[in-house]
């Protein structure tokens, strides 16, 4: 291309993140609010509902159940409808999950619900990764995948104050926990109504974009379409993908740091509870503190990552310094817990940012957002794990010290792991577990995040 269509291009990319990105941030932030509130409700739910710690730990990882199930046949009907419906349609039913969860009778409901939510929500996260790859060219991706990303770090930081305050909210003979979930569900639902009204499911359809930025963009993103088809001898089956080694690992990989991650998302207001006698708003800022401490790690590691470029070295010392943490927070009180975690976070969300970038520099860019989806939702079952196994010691041992330790070791064998991982396609043949060639081209890494 000539000089015009590149400033053209880089004029229409610019244009698509300033209307694009501020929306799905915010999504993702709603979206992530309706995942993890249930965190800061779960003495409520026993003192009204009877429901203890080893019925709560379940329902909440349920929630991951219904994700991965559903996950990947989300984003293949997203394909098929397009992003503006299909996006609109899963930000209406999480919603409507979120809020009926103001209705929970009892344990059976509790786990039918979260189970539901989690199908629900199922879908997104690969959704707005298939959208950017119909919007953006590649060197583009990257950078509005940091952003977006950011969306999960900043609703940790404002889902314990926001949640907190809305606990205090009563009338209607409804107690505070349940105005919770209807007013951070019905969010959920009214945001539904603007993505209709903003997204477009393909550039074509863009009226904020000139007959021309409209033309290089469509053609740029054609264009690498074709040379990726090109490049490609043989098109790995789904089969073969998860019979390749490297896959494997990714999944155990995001697996052990998702299991960190929800392991210290659900049970930290609990944990924050036993500091002394504080009540729920003072719990939800507290609990924003390790999350805050994570954002600044997070972007510092990958400043350093991206000068001295070892991308498995970095996951693994990251992965060192989450499991450090979990094993001395089970050394001393809850204060010092509390102290604990927040350096365990320094080392989780950082992990879960360094991760990304790995398989997305080994996988072949035509099959890499199915395997990505396929990576986000085995690797979140962490989700569902993490506090079952948490609310199961809690009710049978009294105490969360030897889930800690599992975090602990489940880290350490990560960061061994990762060294195993390749950050390049090998020299595969079609013969090969995902019949990757060599010399394919490859997703550009660039920054990434946490998956949802």
């Amino acid at each position: 291309m000539n000089h015009v269509p590149d400033s053209t291009l880089a004029l229409a990319a610019a244009k698509v993140k300033r209307h694009v990105l501020p929306l799905v941030v915010v999504m993702f932030i709603v979206n992530y609010i309706d995942r993890v509130n249930i965190g800061f409700v779960r003495s409520h739910l026993e003192t009204d509902l009877g429901i203890g710690a080893a019925a709560y730990g379940l329902g909440a990882g349920l929630f991951f159940v219904g994700y991965a199930l559903f996950e990947v046949p989300s984003n293949m009907l997203l394909q098929r409808y397009g992003a503006r419906a299909w996006l609109t349609r899963i930000m209406f039913t999480w919603g409507a999950a979120a809020m009926a969860m103001a209705f929970v009778r009892g344990e059976t409901s509790f786990y039918v619900l979260r189970f539901i939510l989690g199908a629900a929500e199922a879908g997104f996260f690969p959704g707005v990764i298939y959208y950017f790859t119909q919007w953006l060219p590649a060197s583009e991706r990257g950078k509005a995948m940091a952003i977006f990303l950011s969306g999960s770090a900043i609703a940790s930081v404002i889902s314990g104050p926001v949640t907190g305050a809305l606990l205090n909210v009563s009338g209607l003979g409804l107690h505070g926990w349940q105005w919770m979930f209807l007013i951070e569900g019905g969010a959920s639902i009214v945001l539904c109504g603007f993505v209709w009204y903003w997204l477009q499911s393909h550039p074509s359809q863009a009226k904020w974009l000139t007959a021309e930025e409209k033309t290089v963009l469509i053609a740029t993103i054609a264009e690498e379409q074709r040379a990726r088809e090109a490049a490609q001898v043989v098109k790995p089956s789904m089969f073969k993908l998860l019979a390749d080694r490297q896959i494997a690992l990714f999944c155990f990989i995001y697996f052990s740091i998702a299991l960190t991650i929800y392991g210290a998302t659900f049970w930290l207001p609990s944990m924050i509870k036993k500091m002394g006698n504080l009540g729920d708003f003072q719990v939800g800022l507290l609990n924003s503190i390790p999350w805050i401490i994570s954002i600044v790690a997070m972007y510092g590691f990958a400043a350093l990552a991206s000068k001295w470029k070892f991308q498995q070295a970095w996951v693994a010392v990251t992965l060192v310094i989450a499991a450090f943490g979990m094993f001395i927070s089970t050394t001393g009180g809850p204060i010092f817990a509390f102290v604990a975690i927040c350096f365990a976070a320094i080392g989780f969300k950082a992990a879960s940012a360094l991760f990304w970038p790995i398989p997305q520099g080994y996988l072949d860019a035509r099959i890499a957002a199915a395997v990505i989806a396929l990576i986000n939702s085995i690797g979140n079952l962490g989700g569902f794990v993490a506090p079952t196994a948490f609310g199961f010691l809690e009710q049978t041992t009294g105490s969360i010290e030897g889930g800690l330790y599992g975090l602990a070791i489940t880290s350490l064998v990560a960061a061994v792991v990762i060294f195993f991982a390749r950050t390049q396609p090998g020299r595969g043949t079609p013969d090969s577990p995902s019949g990757l060639p060599e010399k394919k081209p490859t997703l550009n890494p660039g920054p990434s995040g946490a998956a949802a």
